[in-house]
């Protein structure tokens, strides 16, 4: 079985033909990647198909999605041992000059007192600026 397949395995995930090629791409990109990103990539594939695949990942805590500001939800590998709990949530930064999306998972982000009667669910931190790869 190949370190891929594993990961899927370990999540209770099938390891379908799409599934190991949409992982692949996640792993291989190196930043979050968009349904579009991956439409792009893979033009025979459906699209309903790899939202899916994507869908399915998220509910199973492989991977977890990412609001940017560019209004195109993005997607990133979570890592090993993330169960998307507050705890593991952490900063993402968005480069303005190329569009890439990368997660800063040594910057968590702090634990805020909300008024009582209200319930997060989730939390979100975006820095913008320009990132390393780009001059």
């Amino acid at each position: 079985m190949s370190e891929l397949e594993n990961r899927l395995e370990k999540r209770k995930i099938k390891p379908t033909t799409m599934r190991l090629l949409v992982l692949r791409k996640l792993v291989e990109s190196g930043s979050a990647i968009s349904l579009s990103d991956l439409d792009a990539k893979f033009e025979q594939a459906d699209k309903a198909t790899l939202y899916r695949t994507l869908k399915t990942f998220e509910d199973k805590k492989l991977i977890h999605s990412i609001e940017d500001g560019t209004g195109s939800m993005k997607y990133a590998l979570c890592e090993e041992g993330c169960e998307c709990e507050p705890q593991d949530q952490h900063v993402h930064f968005h480069c303005v000059k190329c569009g890439e999306t990368y997660c800063l998972t040594q910057s968590k982000i702090p634990q805020t007192q909300i008024p009582s009667g209200f319930r997060a669910s989730s939390a979100s931190m975006v820095y913008k600026g320009v990132c390393a790869n780009c001059p």
